[in-house]
């Protein structure tokens, strides 16, 4: 099979003099202006901004939430999760129904229901509500990352997808510089309730303006049928696979309540799997697989959240628990990771559009795998020049990763399936960041007292005993190290999955 993208087919849009789509009216006819193609970057890139930048900054505010609300330790960790949790489980529904109904319509409603729920995690009057709201916010997330990579896709050509997807991923590295920053700023001179606040004006803005700009360009497949079975068994092992992770710490990993949920989580995706494979609608595409671009792409891109997240987690156990850093020093610290990716991300992507992904995604993924292997050296009296090294490589090689690997995934989505396509490669990303997330706690854990886990992950200022910061440094090291394989893994998955992009180009010029 020959993935395609509708980019690619030149009736699907009307390109004015210079290339790209005019802007539209409502009606959908062109009119002279802004080819569409930038017009839909701004708006996918917008709410990219907002979900990235509210991803970091609600960590920050952790400690001040929980006290503010008489709140414990559990229900904040909720904070977190249940946000991955909703926008992970929901990622699926939201891609298929967006294929079914229009991906558009799809993201506009995502861009309201996230301003929503922000406003009401700001008017939580306890810790029970705002993880209640959070759910609202996760329900929003999932449908503007289900949606956003495919709106993209359809609005540029291949040629040029991987220079969208760089910039379009400025976006996630500008927040997490952006998030710390503005959080302690917040709490410094405010209530950590202007911390969901801020959303509401990006939301509104982001509403009206993708309903003004965007518009349908694939047709949906209203006559189909949805595969109700399929999403309560995936959504639900999904659902047992995160509690489990975000509970093995305190629960025991090897309690009965986990085993347990380990257990449920491998029965339900294997009848989920059985389903599957019957005769009738299907959640996932089983096709999208059939293309090798699609599959190991898309493996490649799952390994790399789950060693990367954890790195990123890690760093900040170090500075923090280690080096005695404040949480806001810890983020300015860490900053040129964000700096260097936010650089090198549009380069990936143009390069890629220009010789192909494999080059460049496997070579980043190399590079990361050296950095990991630079930061496990570290010990409690390196020097910053040493931790800054690895953070530079480690930020190119990110930047040369993500653009290019999302461009060919999504290049090799037929048209008709990009939200479907979006939402899985959306779904396996955010279950191996979960896993990530859940693997960096149990190092931190097993390498120093549980009362102080949460206290450094929470972002309070802790400085650990000599012994205790010895037997982190090497459990750190250690899992650095398995990051570094598992990197290693995931960049022979990106050489796996022949890129000929650049072949099909030759082959098929784009018109226009």
């Amino acid at each position: 099979m020959s993935p395609r993208g509708v980019g690619d087919h030149p009736a699907t849009q009307a390109t004015p003099p210079g290339g790209g789509t005019a802007l539209p009216g409502r009606g959908g006819a062109p009119r002279p202006g802004i080819a569409y193609k930038w017009v839909a970057l701004s708006v996918t890139t917008l709410g990219a901004a907002m979900a990235a930048i509210d991803s970091s900054i609600v960590v920050l505010g952790l400690p001040t939430i929980m006290t503010d609300l008489h709140s414990d330790l559990v229900t904040m960790i909720w904070v977190l999760m249940s946000y991955i949790l909703m926008s992970t489980i929901f990622l699926m529904l939201f891609g298929r129904l967006a294929d079914m109904f229009g991906r558009v319509r799809m993201y506009n409603l995502g861009f309201g229901v996230f301003t929503a729920g922000s406003l009401l995690c700001a008017l939580a009057g306890s810790g029970l509500q705002l993880v209640l709201f959070r759910m609202v916010q996760g329900v929003g997330g999932a449908m503007l990352m289900a949606n956003g990579m495919a709106i993209i896709t359809e609005a540029f050509p291949r040629g040029e997808r991987g220079r969208a997807m760089g910039i379009n991923s400025i976006t996630w590295a500008v927040g997490s510089i952006v998030g710390p920053v503005a959080g302690g700023l917040i709490l410094a001179v405010s209530s950590w309730r202007w911390i969901f606040l801020v959303n509401v004006p990006v939301g509104i803005l982001g509403t009206a303006w993708g309903y003004v700009a965007l518009h349908e360009i694939g047709r949906p497949r209203r006559g189909e049928r949805f595969d109700l079975r399929g999403m309560l068994l995936f959504s639900g092992g999904i659902s047992c696979l995160l509690i489990a992770l975000s509970q093995g710490i305190s629960w025991g990993w090897l309690s009965p309540a986990i085993l347990g949920l380990g257990a449920a989580f491998l029965l339900l995706e294997s009848l989920f799997v059985l389903a599957e494979r019957a005769d009738g609608p299907h959640f996932i595409e089983p096709a999208l697989f059939r293309s090798r671009i699609f599959a190991f792409g898309t493996a490649a891109a799952t390994l790399q959240s789950l060693s990367m997240f954890a790195v990123n987690f890690l760093l900040v156990f170090y500075l923090q628990g280690v080096k005695g850093v404040s949480p806001i020093h810890a983020a300015l610290m860490i900053l040129p990771l964000s700096l260097v990716q936010s650089v090198v991300g549009p380069v990936g992507g143009a390069l890629s559009d220009r010789i192909g992904a494999r080059g460049p995604a496997t070579a980043g993924l190399l590079l990361q795998a050296s950095a990991c292997v630079l930061l496990a050296q570290l010990t409690a009296s390196s020097p910053y020049l040493m931790l800054l090294a690895g953070l530079l490589v480690l930020g190119l090689g990110g930047g040369l990763f993500w653009s290019p690997n999302t461009s060919a995934v999504m290049g090799a989505a037929p048209p008709e399936s990009l939200g479907v396509a979006s939402a899985t490669l959306a779904t396996f990303r955010q279950t191996g960041m979960v896993t990530s997330f859940a693997l960096a706690l149990a190092v931190a854990a097993a390498a120093i007292p549980g009362r102080l886990v949460g206290e450094i992950f929470l972002g309070s200022s802790v400085e650990l005993g000599t012994p205790v910061m010895s037997a982190f440094t090497v459990g750190m090291s250690h899992a650095l190290a398995v990051s570094a394989l598992i990197v290693v893994a995931a960049s022979a998955m990106t050489f796996i999955a022949a890129d000929t992009a650049r072949s099909r180009r030759v082959a098929a010029p784009e018109a226009g």
